[in-house]
């Protein structure tokens, strides 16, 4: 799936992009736990994007490439390829302009989030669980329609909207001496460094990373792509390649990857669950986890997280529930 808007991002491109999606988004809140800053050793601040519309930061994004679109390229439409929260943000975003919007899924992929996504209005077009399968259909339907496709993690303006998650964090909590986002494909971490950029340059950017997809890990360690893996998590938001503009600037932005392992992660969403009382899904948990295997990294200081998204299949708790027992 190529990417039709080109230009470079830069932290401005942030900036403008809450402009533009400032009367359609949520400002989410940063919550505050005591019982998590005892467990931590650090004071911890969350950002609470699985209260965003659609209960992800996805919409963030899907919301700024919709509406920078033109009259024309808004009349034929979008496409992409999507696990879900981005399909459901950029059906959302679609059904806001009045245009109409194609998603491609992946078999296998969590029941809530494709009926999220058809609730919006989007046509949903279904394909083998493999990257090549999901940009061959997508391509197809490109042709076929004439729609701009929306890649849900390397395009231009969704990585700028999904920096303003980050910009509002950092504007609430100007001091943070450490920001913590999950790494999937790398949008909202690359739009998250952009972000940094522009009001906190000295604070250190950490990607948390499950290490049953850690291309991410694998790639900065090796200083070049590296996507010769099978995913093998429970975070089925992060199973995503690493995408080559968000590798360029989180290598700019001297992020860190910290890898956790699902059992890790599925502990850290048992204390969210039970201790914020907010219903988050296992992608959210990697930030939590991330800094509860890391205390060298975090004892201390004040850090900020961003909770990802909320979009638990409610037919599939009680197999989270076992693991995150």
């Amino acid at each position: 799936m190529t990417n039709p808007a080109c230009f470079p991002l830069t932290a401005g491109s942030v900036q403008d992009a809450a402009a533009r999606i400032a009367p359609y988004i949520h400002v989410t809140p940063v919550l505050r736990t005591r019982a998590l800053d005892a467990v931590s050793g650090a004071v911890l601040h969350f950002k609470a994007e699985h209260l965003q519309r659609v209960g992800a930061f996805k919409f963030r994004g899907a919301c700024n490439a919709v509406f920078a679109l033109s009259k024309a390229q808004a009349a034929r439409g979008v496409v992409t390829h999507s696990s879900g929260n981005h399909g459901a943000a950029l059906a959302l975003a679609a059904q806001l302009r009045g245009i109409p919007c194609h998603v491609v899924v992946p078999e296998g992929a969590v029941a809530a989030k494709l009926a999220a996504i058809a609730h919006y209005g989007a046509q949903l077009h279904r394909c083998a669980p493999t990257i090549a399968a999901r940009e061959a259909m997508c391509a197809q339907l490109q042709v076929q329609t004439g729609a701009t496709a929306i890649h849900p993690y390397t395009h231009p303006h969704v990585i700028a909207g999904q920096g303003t998650a980050a910009l509002e964090l950092l504007t609430a909590q100007p001091k943070l001496e450490a920001l913590v986002v999950p790494l999937g494909g790398g949008g909202l971490a690359a739009g998250t460094a952009l972000a940094l950029q522009a009001l906190a340059p000295q604070c250190p950017l950490y990607l948390a990373e499950p290490a049953g997809a850690a291309d991410g890990a694998r790639s900065f360690a090796r200083g070049q792509l590296d996507h010769d893996f099978i995913p093998d998590t429970v975070c089925d938001g992060l199973r995503g390649t690493l995408g080559a503009v968000n590798f360029d600037i989180l290598r700019a932005a001297q992020a860190q990857v910290l890898t956790v392992e699902d059992a890790q992660t599925m502990a850290a969403l048992r204390l969210l669950w039970t201790r914020t009382k907010q219903l988050v899904e296992p992608s959210s948990a990697t930030v939590l986890a991330a800094v509860l295997a890391n205390p060298a990294l975090f004892e201390g200081r004040k850090v900020g997280l961003v909770l990802s998204g909320g979009n638990v299949d409610l037919d599939a708790l009680p197999a989270l529930l076992a693991l995150a027992a």
